[in-house]
């Protein structure tokens, strides 16, 4: 891979230093628990992963503990060494704790193993590539799933369909080939343009339910799944006859998915016996994430609508299976209040229902926060089971016998695991919270939330006028200020910057820098009228916003008004751009990574180009064209149409297999820059997608930045502590 990597820059406490030493901390990504020996006995079993910097991987690891039940609470402690699980894609505990399935590759072949263990060993193993039903299993994104029958006897997942493999090169290309046989079925067919599902879903274009029967070990597609969708997200229904899944339309083309939960999409249930298929949620919404209820008897899912912005505030829907009623447990929330600001969340948690069967938890962002709601289905209500706690960040792991499991964070604390015991319903607040792997909070930094409220303007300003929105500061914790300023806004645009651990944000504490998060109106979190308020307004509010956080924060903590920087990506890009062409002489460097600049350019180049209409007001069809006037109006939105106005040096960092913002926008607004004497860097990653992703990426881009920002901020390294090197 080609980087921007300088040998003999580093230094003790230099960047990469910095970043090493805070990448370290393992995130947790599952966690399942086991009965043991005595009712009040548990086996906690957890997937943890960190960046293996000098292998240039990802080092994945699983760890057990014990946990047992007392008069007071919990007990934990760990009872192994953590393991390494570097082959496994995909594991799943069975509904009694008694088996696991893990989808393994094989190194050697590279082929996928579908195993099943329990506690006498391997009791079955099956080589998926080798039977030929179907590619590659789906792993991750809004498609995968491994799901257990009831009987345990039954594997459901979710692969990419088979097509004919394409020709042998041909003959000339080969000495001694002859020519392959004439198939007329296949002439014509073997340069077919297949469509995929997008940024982060390149390989996914056919998804497939497949079962695998433990039993006889055969392995069998479904059929009977309407042709016009996709399915994915399945599970078993009540008495393990049929299977329910999400279902997205893909005609008459497909639209980006990552990230986009607007999709049109449906809960549906497939009889395995009669083959039917029916439609369980609304005709036309945007339906995802179901999850049966422990009796099997109430089914729990989220629904938005269909179109309009990618990320919006959703509804959490319960349908009565037997019935086939469903009702609106919590609606979308227009105006947040104290007690409750919406649900936002992309998926429920694997396991989220109480043993009661009525109530739910779930991890959704609230503000600036996100936190761990618990729903009661049949009163409504919501109760926030973390509202005022130091960490900013909670995610729900698993909730088993009335067990939670979660993980915790803050800006200067990585993730710690913890434990709580679910009271009756009605006693739920305090909820006694036990630490299992209690990770120490990182010294050098400290935050706070500021909450900015935009000035009236006009005798009689819109409702959107007035929302507050809020901005996280993180700060040194030395005695050095003035700090010099990196302002971030968040990409997206609907998106959200929690107060959750970010190894880079403290990572740029630890060097000298205070960092501000902008979380603008139309960020997630702070009601829907706040996500629509920057509908037709993109260019305008969001830039606006962010430069009233940056005043704001300027007037009321310990800042240098005369270095001040900007770091951001996508959206935020798009953002920090405008900031760069409408003030030239404010911001002394910027870095930028996948940049939006171009917004007409990105109409046939974007895996969304319905976002270019609906950031403009516009409404989408899949038949719609470009017409002038509207590609003149995304013109004079783009930043590339004031380029001419930068002075700030900046930095580009770009994935050239980048589907929702194509690459050729950096290297457009590149070449502008240079042409005009502009300092301009661009660091071209050949196998990076939108997001920059993976372990060497990463740590290259965060290192790049970094040594950007302080060339030409001109501030001292630190030592890692908060303290100056000499």
């Amino acid at each position: 891979m080609a980087t921007g990597s300088q040998p003999g820059m580093e230094a003790a406490g230099g960047p990469a230093a910095c970043y090493r030493e805070l990448s370290q901390f393992p995130a947790i990504t599952r966690a399942a628990l086991g009965a043991a020996a005595g009712e009040q006995n548990f086996l906690l079993y957890t997937e943890c992963s960190r960046p293996d910097l000098p292998r240039r991987r990802l080092l994945r690891f699983s760890r057990h503990y014990s946990v047992r039940r007392t008069g007071r609470g919990l007990a934990a402690s760990s009872t192994a060494l953590s393991a390494g699980i570097h082959n496994q894609l995909l594991s799943q505990d069975s509904p009694t704790g008694q088996h696991r399935a893990v989808l393994s590759r094989c190194p050697r072949q590279g082929h996928e193993l579908l195993e099943v263990w329990d506690s006498g060993g391997r009791s079955h193993s099956v080589d998926l590539t080798a039977l030929g039903k179907h590619w590659e299993v789906y792993t991750e994104g809004p498609f995968a799933c491994l799901a257990w029958s009831h009987s345990e006897t039954q594997l459901l997942y979710v692969a990419e369909k088979s097509r004919p493999k394409r020709h042998p090169p041909c003959p000339w290309d080969v000495p001694g080939a002859a020519w392959p046989a004439e198939d007329e079925d296949e002439e014509g067919e073997q340069f077919l343009y297949h469509e995929d599902w997008g940024e982060a879903l390149s390989t996914r274009s056919v998804p497939i339910l497949c079962i695998l029967d433990l039993d006889s070990s055969s392995l069998s597609v479904l059929e009977g799944v309407p042709e016009h969708l996709s399915p994915g997200q399945a599970l078993w229904s009540p008495g393990d006859r049929g299977v329910v899944f999400v279902g997205w339309w893909h005609e008459p083309f497909r639209l980006g998915l990552s990230a986009c939960s607007n999709r049109r999409s449906g809960i549906f249930h497939l009889d395995l016996a009669s083959g039917c298929c029916e439609l369980l949620s609304a005709e036309n919404g945007a339906a995802r994430s179901p999850r049966l209820s422990p009796d099997g008897q109430r089914l729990l899912y989220l629904e938005g609508a269909v179109g309009g912005p990618h990320r919006q505030c959703l509804r959490l829907c319960m349908l009565t299976w037997q019935t086939r009623q469903t009702v609106t447990v919590l609606d979308v929330v227009q105006e947040p209040t104290e007690a409750f600001a919406g649900l936002y969340t992309e998926v429920l948690p694997p396991r989220c229902w109480a043993a009661d069967s009525r109530r739910a938890v779930l991890g959704t962002p609230q503000r600036s926060r996100t936190d761990l709601l618990l729903v009661d289905t049949e009163t409504a209500t919501v109760t926030n089971l973390t509202a005022g706690s130091p960490e900013g960040c909670w995610e729900l792991l698993t909730l088993q016998w009335d067990l939670l499991v979660a993980t915790c964070s803050a800006p200067h604390h990585p993730p710690s695991l913890v434990m709580a015991v679910l009271p009756p319903a009605g006693q739920e607040l305090p909820l006694c919270w036990v630490p299992v792997e209690d990770t120490p909070t990182v010294p050098g930094v400290t935050w706070k939330t500021l909450t900015v409220r935009p000035s009236c303007s006009g005798q009689s300003p819109a409702a959107h006028d007035t929302q507050d929105f809020e901005a996280l500061l993180l700060s040194p914790l030395d005695g050095t200020a003035p700090h010099p300023l990196i302002v971030c806004p968040h990409g997206g645009p609907h998106a959200v910057f929690d107060a959750r651990w970010r190894p880079s944000m403290a990572a740029l504490c630890w060097l000298g820098f205070a960092v501000l998060l902008v979380n603008y109106r139309g960020s997630l979190g702070f009601g829907q009228a706040s996500i629509s308020s920057l509908l037709s307004r993109v260019g305008e509010q969001d830039v606006e916003d962010t430069q009233l956080a940056v005043e704001q924060a300027l007037r009321s903590e310990p800042l240098d008004p005369h270095r001040l920087a900007l770091l951001a990506g996508s959206h935020g890009a798009f953002i920090a751009l405008h900031l760069l062409t409408r003030e030239p002489e404010r911001y002394r460097a910027c870095a930028l990574r996948s940049p939006v600049s171009n917004l007409p350019a990105l109409l046939g180049t974007s895996d969304i180009p319905d976002w270019r209409y609906t950031s403009l007001g516009l409404p989408y069809s899949f038949e719609r064209v470009p017409r002038a006037e509207e590609v003149a109006t995304m013109l004079l939105r783009s930043p590339i149409a004031q380029a001419a106005q930068v002075r700030t040096p900046v930095l580009l960092c770009v994935g050239a297999r980048d589907r929702r913002v194509s690459p050729t926008q950096a290297l457009e607004l590149y070449r502008v820059l240079r042409a005009r004497g502009v300092p301009a860097r661009l660091l071209w990653y050949p196998e990076g997608g939108h997001a920059l992703t993976g372990v060497e990426t990463e740590a290259d881009v965060f290192k790049n930045c970094a040594r950007w920002l302080l060339q030409h901020l001109g501030q001292p390294r630190q030592d890692g502590t908060g303290q100056h090197s000499p």
